[in-house]
């Protein structure tokens, strides 16, 4: 008998203001946008989505507003199949906003992004003292860096003393201690992460490949952490183990509209295969089948897909390793 996955994500919520332009204004400067939307979102929020739409028994843990927004992303989060039960409604502060500028134009899709926190920081360990017996009950925890590291490590902390896996998406960048890297069996940068979490530099252009990538994956894993996975944009990933480097390429598609949400997607949806029983490997080709649907939409929550719609596009592109390792996430 099949056991669906049970995962905890510990995160951030944020509504996304998203405008959309040819180009990104210089300093000083105003542009005219094409168009502008609101969309719920969040790093913690939006893998918490991904997660419980492949299929897996999700809940989260945050601290919204006492405000519209809070109350929408709630909405949005409960629609998805999320359990919302463990978050937190503060009246100290406003729910965290996501200020988003996408380029649209000659040189591709790029977006910048503005994070103002808000609530997400009013989540305390004190909030989070039930996860000193109940975490047990889950099958992986997942983190972002968008709450206070005090909460984080201890979130960490506990998880792993009980055994549990822990996810770490080191995002927005930030310096990590030791103690909380020793904690972490899946670290996930991207290659600017990675280059300032392990000190390597990246090339003229940004990137982080060859030796350069499996030194700065040596030097995180040298303090502790089990497993990196480094995402290389529009070049896939790299999974980092004792036993060595392997890539995992991109999956392309042609209409590409927001990258917006592609890494929480990610993660998610790595976060819900490896809980469900799926190897590191199969892991990440469901990740990034799905990150490769989501930056075909608009809108962080909005564009995450469902396990159909991902099992579709893998059947398209010729990959059917999975058809019968899904069973415990339909």
């Amino acid at each position: 008998m099949s056991k669906k996955p049970k995962i905890l994500v510990v995160g951030s919520f944020m509504m996304d203001l998203v405008a959309l332009a040819e180009r990104a204004p210089e300093l000083g400067e105003t542009v005219v946008g094409n168009s502008f939307r609101t969309a719920p979102g969040g790093k913690g929020a939006n893998q918490a989505v991904q997660a419980a739409r492949l299929g897996a028994l999700t809940h989260m843990a945050g601290c919204v507003g006492n405000d519209s927004f809070g109350k929408e992303m709630l909405g949005a989060l409960n629609a998805s199949g999320v359990d919302t039960g463990h978050v937190k409604i503060s009246d100290a502060h406003p729910s965290g906003v996501g200020h988003i500028e996408i380029q649209s134009g000659a040189s591709g899709v790029q977006n910048r992004i503005i994070v103002v926190p808000g609530a997400n920081y009013d989540l305390k360990p004190s909030d989070l003292a039930w996860l000193e017996d109940g975490v047990k009950s889950y099958d992986m925890v997942i983190m972002q860096l968008e709450l206070e590291m005090e909460t984080i490590e201890y979130v960490a902390r506990v998880a792993h003393n009980a055994g549990v896996p822990v996810m770490l998406n080191p995002a927005p960048a930030a310096a990590l201690s030791d103690a909380l890297l020793s904690c972490v069996t899946f670290l996930s940068p991207n290659e600017t992460e990675a280059a300032m979490l392990s000190g390597v530099k990246t090339d003229a252009e940004g990137r982080l490949r060859g030796e350069a990538l499996e030194k700065a994956a040596s030097v995180l894993m040298g303090k502790g952490v089990s497993n990196v996975i480094i995402t290389l944009g529009d070049s896939g990933a790299a999974i980092c183990t004792p036993d060595g480097v392997e890539y995992v390429p991109c999956v392309k598609m042609t209409d590409v509209k927001d990258p917006t949400a592609a890494g929480d997607s990610f993660v998610g949806a790595f976060c819900a295969g490896y809980a469900a029983g799926l190897s590191i490997r199969q892991s990440l080709q469901l990740a990034v089948h799905t990150a490769a649907i989501t930056v075909c939409g608009y809108g962080a929550i909005p564009s995450l897909p469902t396990l159909d719609k991902v099992c579709e596009l893998m059947s398209e592109r010729g990959y059917d390793e999975l058809d019968d390792k899904l069973e415990n996430l339909k």
